[in-house]
């Protein structure tokens, strides 16, 4: 017999999938509140990807992509 929770629609994966889910929205919230909406999009990989060198001045260009891939990190991590 196979254990339940290993189940695509078992009760812990939801669960282990929404708070996943919860940290990555608890995290762009937190990333959104420090940077002008039009800097971020859903994708945060996609800033990144999308993101023109030089299109800023280079102090806030460089705290922009650390900020960026900071939030990505915690994402990752579960922290």
């Amino acid at each position: 017999m196979f254990a339940l929770r290993n189940h695509p629609r078992s009760p812990r994966r939801r669960s282990a999938e929404a708070d996943r889910e919860a940290h990555a929205a608890r995290v762009c919230a937190e990333l959104s509140d420090d940077l002008p909406d039009e800097d971020l999009t859903q994708d945060l990989d996609d800033c990144l990807d999308r993101y023109e060198l030089g299109s800023k001045p280079r102090c806030e260009e460089v705290e922009y992509l650390e900020m960026v891939q900071d939030a990505i990190d915690r994402i990752e991590r579960g922290c």
